[in-house]
């Protein structure tokens, strides 16, 4: 009996189903030591406890204040402060109700720009005020916090810095310009005590020279010719900064930043899917760590599709949520040791929980499309194919929990009946899941479904055929 490699980079759909339909939908791997049953495992993505929920539309944007141990979320026009019981409190109003914002904190104040004004929320008074120094620009569209200052950017390429500690004063002559190319500055970022401005197809690095008149300094030679393809695509990521990036040659890739220098996380397969987008430029992405994995999840809006990438296997899974094509979440932040995710949709917030096998009681569909098996021109006899995973821990009481198996005999084009197994009743740690009687064929491709509440701990895929 043959044992069948399940997981790979591969993408359905990224050149041609001929050459790989391999494809990961809520399942990540997780390579295991030499000696242990399979050395590369399936697992399921963990789901997701209800926190907290504002209603219709959903949240532009959060962030957490360790300072007072509070979240704050901006929904509609309205900042909300929430505790960890969930409880939130009305902190104050903005002038626009609809699309993302960007914030940053400083410890005592939270500053947030929503493309139009700059707000300042101080947490010790409980204080909101829109800033109204006539020394602040128009339409600021980014903020970040690096050495005592917030830094504003604006997409004419100019960022501004405020007074130390102070969100609320600004100078005139206080700003510089991102001018690695000339282009519009789609973000400011701070990272590994730097300043990153990322414009359009390229990108420069500041550090703080301590200058009394401006203490932000380009660094010669650093500029690189890529840029950011995406606004809220950025984000901290493994002790680095990912980001949906763009470059003069016009395509779009995934990568992250090894220092000053840019990583490509993306494979050739999922370019081709990305930059057969209509939109990308409204991607979103958060990261977190997940049992040590570090995921970087990247939302495309416009296009409803999610993509999650573990850089522990450097292996790409989609994420999709039930009845939907894309994954229910859009925006997330580290808060109280635990990731909170919002709503793609509505104003929910959601907590991420190992130990939930559903996402707001919602069904997590998991899905492996394995490797192609070619006999060339002879044709083998399928007499048994068994998936091999943990059982057992599904409902106690008839009907039991089910998986299902496809085949496609041409090369992942096509898939046949969907034909169902049972994966047997709670405690139930012995059953075998297998599918007799396959029949002949000369090219094999399986795809394997599990939507039932149970947990999704997959060691591989065995074949019994004979020629």
């Amino acid at each position: 009996m043959a044992v069948a490699p399940l997981y790979g980079i591969g993408m359905a759909n990224g050149q041609t189903t001929v050459i790989t339909s391999k494809l990961l939908t809520n399942i990540y791997c997780e390579v295991r030591p030499v000696g242990e049953k399979s050395q590369l495992v399936g697992l399921g993505f963990p789901g997701l406890d209800l926190f907290v929920d504002f209603g219709a539309t959903p949240v532009r944007g959060m962030l957490a204040v360790e300072q007072n141990d509070k979240l704050y979320a901006v929904y509609r026009g309205v900042l909300k402060e929430i505790n960890n019981a969930g409880v939130s409190v009305d902190r104050g109003s903005l002038g626009t109700t609809s699309g993302g914002v960007v914030m940053a904190h400083n410890g005592t104040q939270v500053m947030i720009v929503d493309g139009t004004s700059g707000y300042i929320f101080n947490t010790l008074t409980n204080v909101f005020a829109t800033i109204t120094d006539v020394d602040f620009p128009a339409n600021p569209t980014s903020v970040c916090f690096q050495d005592g200052y917030f830094i504003v950017g604006f997409a004419n390429g100019k960022f501004y810095i405020s007074a130390l500690y102070d969100g609320l004063t600004w100078a005139a002559l206080d700003f510089t310009t991102a001018n690695a190319i000339p282009d519009k500055l789609i973000r400011i970022f701070s990272d590994h005590g730097e300043l990153i401005a990322f414009q359009d197809t390229a990108t420069s690095f500041f550090g703080n020279t301590g200058a009394a008149d401006f203490p932000f300094d380009r660094i010669q030679g650093a500029d690189a010719e890529w840029g950011l393809a995406a606004r809220d695509s950025v984000v901290k990521y493994d002790n680095s900064v990912a980001f949906l990036s763009k470059n003069r040659m016009g395509e779009v890739v995934v990568g992250k930043l090894t220092g000053r220098q840019f990583q490509k996380l993306s494979t050739p397969d999922l370019d081709k899917i990305i930059n057969s987008y209509t939109v990308t430029s409204d991607a979103v992405a958060f990261s977190y760590l997940l049992g040590s994995h570090p995921m970087y999840q990247i939302n495309f809006p416009t296009q409803g599709v999610s993509w999650s990438f573990d850089g522990t296997t450097s292996i790409w899974s989609k994420r999709k949520s039930y009845m939907i094509e894309r994954h229910i979440c859009e925006r997330g932040t580290a808060y109280l040791s635990k990731i909170v995710l919002s709503d793609y949709n509505t104003g929910k917030l959601y907590r991420i929980n190992p130990l939930t096998l559903t996402e707001n009681g919602s069904p997590i569909e998991g899905e492996i499309i394995g490797e192609h098996w070619d006999t060339e021109l002879n044709y083998m006899s399928i007499d048994r194919i068994r998936l091999d995973f943990e059982v057992g821990t599904g409902v106690d009481t008839e009907p039991a929990t089910q998986v299902m198996m496809q085949l496609s005999r041409d090369g992942g084009k096509t898939y046949g009946a969907e034909q169902w197994r049972s994966a047997g009743l709670l405690g139930d740690y012995v059953k075998i899941v297998e599918w007799r009687r396959q029949g002949t064929m000369r090219r094999l491709t399986a795809k394997f479904r599990i939507t039932d509440p149970i947990r999704r701990v997959i060691t591989g895929v065995y074949l019994n055929s004979k020629s």
